[in-house]
């Protein structure tokens, strides 16, 4: 069995990969290290294209996200029998999915956040510095409001608001403790998932396996929609929430409407703390 052994490790190592395999490229001759820290402010980044190249990527990027989402939330909420639409499953699926092409979209513009949620928790891992931070909320909400406002446009401003227009709110039975925790939670596996995909730890490591980062990000979109559209609608992402909230505009649209800030951020800070302190404090030599 040994001999096996040295053979089939002795054979791997001289057909190596010539390309990358999936989204990890091959490093078997080099040892892994840590990126650097981003700058908490970085001024140069304001007299490059390639910052703002980044924010016109989230705002189009979080445009689409709500347009295809609010609509199907519409779809759904408007017909008068819910098995002739695509139900909770299909909303879960229009989130994830959109979640998924987008960031599969965009990753390599501004990295894909869509989400200041996810821009919150990367920051605090210091993955990128405060003035990139804000600028891509910024231009995530600015987004989400326009695609909540094109999703009116079609409807028509009375059907909009007469179906909800796709805001977030806590369902009748639900504490705001509830919804803060299931908030909390959902956005805490999305971030821990944008966290794991994307390690450059992992890729080294892993680096003979083909990983799509964005699928495994919109997949555990789509779970935690499945879980909690029955609790507060499944925010966990802010921009995604306000944009409704200001289309809609109703009262009780905005009455709990911290909620689905306060809860994605301490999920977003509660992600950061345990990739810092678990992930990265795991030793690695690639051999």
């Amino acid at each position: 069995m040994e001999g096996k052994e040295e053979d089939v490790r002795l054979g791997a190592n001289k057909f190596r990969e010539r390309q990358p395999i999936g989204t990890a490229a091959q490093v078997p001759d080099k040892d892994y290290e840590e990126p650097p820290p981003a700058p908490l402010f970085e001024t140069s980044e304001l007299s490059s294209w390639s910052f703002y190249r980044a924010g016109i990527a989230e705002f189009i990027a979080t445009f689409l996200f709500l347009y295809v989402s609010v609509l199907t939330v519409m779809g759904v909420v408007k017909s008068p029998t819910k098995c002739g639409t695509v139900g909770i499953q299909g909303i879960a699926w229009a989130f994830g999915g959109m979640i998924f092409a987008l960031v599969y979209c965009t990753a390599g513009i501004s990295g894909g956040h869509i989400n200041p949620a996810v821009t919150f928790g990367l920051f605090l891992a210091r993955k990128l510095s405060l003035t990139r931070a804000l600028y891509y909320m910024v231009m995530q909400c600015l987004g989400a409001i326009c695609g909540a406002g094109v999703v009116r446009g079609f409807e028509g401003g009375n059907q909009y608001k007469l179906n909800g227009g796709g805001a977030n709110t806590i369902a009748h039975g639900y504490t705001k403790g509830d919804g803060l925790g299931a908030e909390i939670v959902g956005t805490f596996v999305l971030v821990y998932t944008v966290f794991s995909a994307t390690d450059a730890k992992r890729s080294a490591r892993d680096s003979h396996v083909p990983i799509l980062a964005p699928l495994p990000i919109g997949f555990a979109v789509f779970l935690v929609h499945l879980a909690t559209i029955p609790i507060t609608g499944t925010g966990i992402n802010p921009a995604r929430s306000l944009g409704a909230a200001i289309i809609y505009n109703k009262d009780h649209a905005w009455d709990d409407h911290w909620v689905f800030w306060v809860g994605p951020f301490i999920g977003a800070a509660l992600a950061a703390l345990y990739h810092q302190v678990v992930i990265r404090a795991i030793p690695f030599k690639n051999k």
